[in-house]
């Protein structure tokens, strides 16, 4: 734990638990995350809070094919990870192209296919991408041409067979017969089951991603039925048994990129009703019912702790209606920044169609361009002076600052430099090749930040090792003592992690500064202060009209809005206490950084008592702090004054 401890404070910025206290002490738990956007860094994250908090470990159910995998295989296994053997990672192309009948959705016929073999027993038939990867089993094989299926593709409600027909009509007008298909084999789970089973009756956690794989989607995929059996199943075996069942959302702020940030935050444990074990035990049909009413339960208690737009765009828009609403002088955690977003978009979702939010929706759209072609962003807009000479000025000090933090990062960041290189390199290739043998994947960005830190803890050892051989090559020719080409490769190798780490907070507060530049030489070009008053000025609008459209709906959809808002739109900082859930962190004004570490800006308090002409002049700041628009969990940095 305190190995992968360090190995994600390194990646991550900022890490931050939510509602940590509803994880239980004691008793079988099992832990139901989502959305699964970060491959094997999610259940790294959820295990480490638990960790934290209760000192429980977390036996977390992973992929059969990647503890195959030799680098990968040893780090899952280390964590007493369960396999679970998938059909999909095991299909095959099937011979010949199949079509659905016309009058019955449960029946496939083919052409140039050999059902009778090809389908033994309980195997599924896999549809392509082009019509959303619809699965089916198979009930009866009639002939080689001819067969039917348990249900049809994409459930009762018709859509998936809507989608096949149109999909089959296309291609015949463009002159094919029918679609490719593959072959899922039946795999039996009861080896998965019997550890699942025994760890729960000790008492012990589980931890599941009950999407079935990672995902970089906006919304969450159907959840497999598995955690339902799981929780029904241990109580069934042994009535002594008391499952809960704590879900718990990942938010993240750029996952892929090395140093963004993330929110860990845990729902309220739910207790498996009894009612659903007895019909558990009758089995048949009753089974059935069990299995799917409580798997409705755990998606519900998803949702409480997840963001769920229907599509990027919505989510970039929910985003940037928040960045309104927070007026200067309201600083959020990353937890409130999370429940913010969640409550802007049950609110859109439920409005959408309403003709105030429709122009709202437009106008934010056009504001956004409008500052993107400006090249700032827009927590820089409501700061942006008329030029003078206290902004050349100001220009000319943070480029001198940049160059010295630039200048005491470039050693480690040239030692490290090959790492850096390789990671990128290969962490591209696998998101190819993970784009393309999934289904439900958009851009594979899930599997960047995974790779990254396996590659990192790859080469980082024999790159340490590399740099101790030359100083102490380099010791012999120039002829140094003997004692000191003897200590020369320990020197060297305990060195490095101190000069690297260095290097990173270096170069964390140059890219501050660097993203302090854009609004100070915008502003001391001629004929861009008509640009940036326009700006600025449409920005008071859509905030007071943000403002104005959140305190006329969120009463409709929330009976307490007043009272528990997050918000106050005001000048004044919103108190730290309120609705249960909501917590606030210490200011990084305290000479204290995101993972509080007690390293200050040495330099700070020159920039705004100089050059600062806000009320952050009296408390100063700390680019040590960081921010980046969509991260605003701390207080000013050289990137907002």
């Amino acid at each position: 734990m305190l190995f992968w401890r360090t190995i994600t404070q390194i990646f991550f910025r900022e890490v931050r638990p939510r509602g940590a206290f509803n994880i239980p002490r004691d008793g079988p738990v099992i832990f139901v995350g989502a959305p699964h956007n970060n491959q094997f860094l999610d259940p790294l994250l959820l295990s480490l809070e638990v960790y934290r908090e209760t000192h429980r470990k977390v036996q977390f159910l992973a992929a059969a094919k990647s503890m195959e995998r030799k680098a990968v295989g040893f780090l899952i296994r280390m964590m007493d990870s369960i396999p679970v053997a998938r059909a999909a990672d095991s299909a095959t192309p099937g011979k010949g192209r199949v079509w659905l009948s016309p009058d019955d959705p449960c029946l496939v016929f083919g052409e140039g296919t050999s059902f009778t073999t090809e389908f033994p027993p309980r195997t599924q038939i896999m549809l392509p991408k082009s019509v959303n990867s619809a699965v089916a089993e198979v009930s009866e094989v009639l002939s080689d041409t001819e067969m039917k299926i348990k249900r049809e593709f994409g459930g009762e409600s018709g859509k998936g067979t809507t989608r096949i027909r149109e999909k089959l009509s296309e291609m015949r007008r463009e002159g094919v017969n029918g679609l490719e298909y593959k072959k899922l084999p039946y795999v039996d789970q009861q080896e998965m089951y019997r550890h699942v089973y025994q760890c729960l009756t000790k008492g012990g956690s589980i931890g599941i991603f009950p999407e079935g794989g990672s995902h970089d989607r906006t919304d969450l995929l159907p959840l497999k039925a598995g955690v339902s059996i799981m929780a029904l199943g241990a109580m069934a075996n042994d009535p002594n048994v008391r499952v809960k069942i704590v879900p718990v959302g990942l938010s993240y702020f750029h996952a892929h990129r090395f140093r963004s940030r993330a929110v860990v935050e845990f729902g309220t444990a739910l207790d498996v009703p009894s009612e659903y074990v007895e019909m558990f035990k009758k089995g048949g049909a009753l089974k059935r019912e069990a299995v799917a009413k409580f798997l409705d339960l755990i998606y519900d208690g998803l949702k409480t702790v997840t963001i769920r737009a229907p599509d990027y765009d919505t989510l970039m828009l929910i985003q940037a209606v928040r960045r309104l609403y927070k007026t200067p002088g309201q600083h959020l955690t990353l937890g409130q920044v999370v429940e913010l977003n969640r409550r802007l978009l049950e609110g859109y979702v439920h409005f959408k169609d309403e003709p105030r939010v429709q122009n709202l929706r437009k106008d934010v759209l056009k504001y956004n361009r409008l500052v993107r072609n400006l090249g700032l962003r827009d927590h820089q807009v409501p700061r942006a002076q008329k030029a003078s000479w206290k902004t050349l000025g100001l220009l000319t000090y943070r480029i001198g600052l940049l160059i010295v933090w630039t200048i005491l990062a470039l050693p480690g960041t040239i030692l490290n430099g090959p790492m850096f290189i390789l990671a990128s390199i290969i962490s591209r290739r696998k998101q190819k090749e993970a784009l393309a043998g999934s289904v439900v994947k958009i851009a594979g960005r899930d599997v960047l930040a995974t790779w990254k830190v396996l590659i990192a803890l790859g080469v980082t050892p024999l790159l340490y090792a590399f740099y101790a051989i030359l100083a102490t090559m380099v010791a012999i020719r120039a002829k140094a003592p003997l004692k000191w080409r003897i200590w020369t490769p320990f020197l060297v190798t305990i060195s490095l992690p101190f000069m690297n780490y260095a290097a990173l907070k270096f170069g964390e507060a140059g890219m501050d500064v660097l993203k302090s530049l854009p609004p100070l030489i915008i502003a001391l070009i001629p004929g861009q202060q008509r640009s940036l008053n326009k700006i600025k000025t449409m920005r008071v609008q859509l905030s007071n009209e943000v403002a104005s459209l959140i305190n006329d709906f969120g009463p409709r959809i929330y009976e307490d809005f007043n009272e528990a808002r997050i918000l106050v739109p005001s000048a004044s900082v919103p108190p730290s206490s309120g609705a249960s859930g909501l917590w606030r962190r210490k200011s990084s004004t305290g000479a204290v950084d995101a993972q509080g570490l007690g390293l200050t800006h040495p330099m700070t308090w020159i920039d705004e008592r100089l050059f600062g002409w806000t009320k952050s002049a009296k408390r100063g700041t700390s680019a040590w702090g960081g921010f980046s628009g969509d991260e605003v969990s701390r207080v000013g940095t050289p990137d907002e004054t």
